[in-house]
């Protein structure tokens, strides 16, 4: 199968760099959209489609003959962490940065781009995807539910992660649960104000927040080896106005619910909701769900295709014993009906973790990131001389 050379890697490098330097939080990816769409414009993609979901990006690669469609997916958005480096390609923008990757996610599949724009398929398509809003886990979920999704709708799907941790380029493999569902917990409190002096006269959450505080974060069970597992994180607490002389009659209190799958999550959110209700009594409450995401379960099928193509390529590929505790908005494809598959490729065992200020893309994963997704494509379609 092909291979980039020497100058290809150094161009994508260079993208990668330039991404960097650039980044766009989500839901804000509009320059990064225009830059990506820029490169598939000149690589010769048969069809372009923009503005997916928010600014969503895809591309099309197709074959000769008809044959299954295969989607590669990458993530277009940085994170709202100021960025702590003396990298020469650091980022410009205050306040955000690439620090988990999705910089490097992208320039992996421009490099696909590049394998296509000689090779087509020899049959079937391929849809270059990139995605936006992922951090949110709102990105996946706006892209299916976009009109144009139809157009677009995959077989299989594959994306990946790079992970911090693992050996450097190693391949980690996991089978059914992946990555585990989650979703912010934002419980609004109202009573009645009064004055310090006078409390008997007001109604005030602060009994409520303390019993939940320890009730919530006590719906934690197991570890990520155990299916049932379930993690509730009490993230952030308020109670009223920072004063003396009023007896407060508002408060905020902030949980991120965590599971393996989406059934335990289903349970897990109705026990939450229970709590509230016990212990709020007679305030008003309001909930509100934020940064949902679906758990990620890999399909048999796909994750043996990525298997076959790392072997054949000679990348070290192992099974992983557990999944991973963050989230990942990918699972929605796979309920969407794709045969989808979630790659976990180290990025070097002592690397700054994701989501670090310090935290950068290692560049030697381009190239084995697109020769493993070209491999994947050869398996699935063959790769004709264009």
């Amino acid at each position: 199968m092909p291979e980039l050379s020497s100058e290809q890697i150094a161009q994508l490098t260079a993208l990668r760099h330039m991404l960097h330097r650039h980044p766009e939080i989500s839901g804000q990816e509009a320059g990064t959209a225009e830059r990506i769409a820029a490169e598939l414009t000149a690589l010769g993609a048969d069809r372009i489609w923009r503005g997916l979901g928010g600014h969503g990006v895809a591309a099309e690669f197709t074959g000769a003959t008809p044959g299954p469609t295969v989607l590669l997916r990458c993530e277009l958005d940085g994170l709202p962490i100021r960025e702590l480096s003396d990298l020469p390609y650091r980022s410009q923008i205050d306040g955000a940065g690439h620090l988990c990757g999705h910089d490097g996610h992208m320039a992996s599949v421009l490099g696909v781009a590049m394998y296509l724009a000689e090779r087509r398929p020899a049959c079937g398509r391929v849809i270059l995807l990139f995605q936006p809003a992922e951090e949110t886990g709102a990105g996946a979920k706006a892209v299916i539910a976009d009109s144009r999704w139809p157009e677009l709708r995959p077989d299989y799907a594959f994306a990946y992660h790079n992970v911090p941790g693992r050996p450097l380029g190693e391949i980690g493999l996991r089978r059914g649960p992946g990555n585990c569902a989650s979703r912010g917990m934002q419980i609004l409190f109202e009573g009645k104000s009064s004055h310090a002096a006078a409390p008997e006269d007001g109604l005030s959450p602060a009994n409520a927040l303390a019993h939940l505080m320890k009730a919530l974060p006590a719906l934690s069970q197991g570890t990520i080896a155990d299916e049932a597992f379930s993690l509730s994180t009490l993230t952030h607490v308020r109670l009223g106005a920072p004063t003396f002389g009023i007896f407060p009659a508002e408060a905020e209190m902030r949980v991120t619910l965590r599971t393996m799958t989406n059934t335990r999550m289903d349970a897990m959110i109705a026990k939450a909701l229970d709590l509230v209700e016990r212990h709020a009594g007679t305030l008003r409450t309001e909930i509100h769900w934020h940064d949902v995401f679906r758990a990620v379960v890999n399909d048999e099928t796909a994750t043996e295709i990525a298997k076959r193509a790392a072997d054949r390529l000679g990348l070290v590929s192992r099974d992983m014993p557990v999944p991973m505790r963050w989230s990942e908005d990918f699972g929605r494809f796979a309920d969407d009906g794709a045969r989808a598959a979630l790659l976990y490729i180290g990025s070097g065992e002592h690397h700054p973790q994701l989501h670090n200020p310090d935290y950068d893309f290692p560049d030697a994963l381009l190239p084995v990131v697109t020769d493993l997704f070209c491999g994947i494509l050869e398996d699935l379609l063959g790769l004709a001389r264009g």
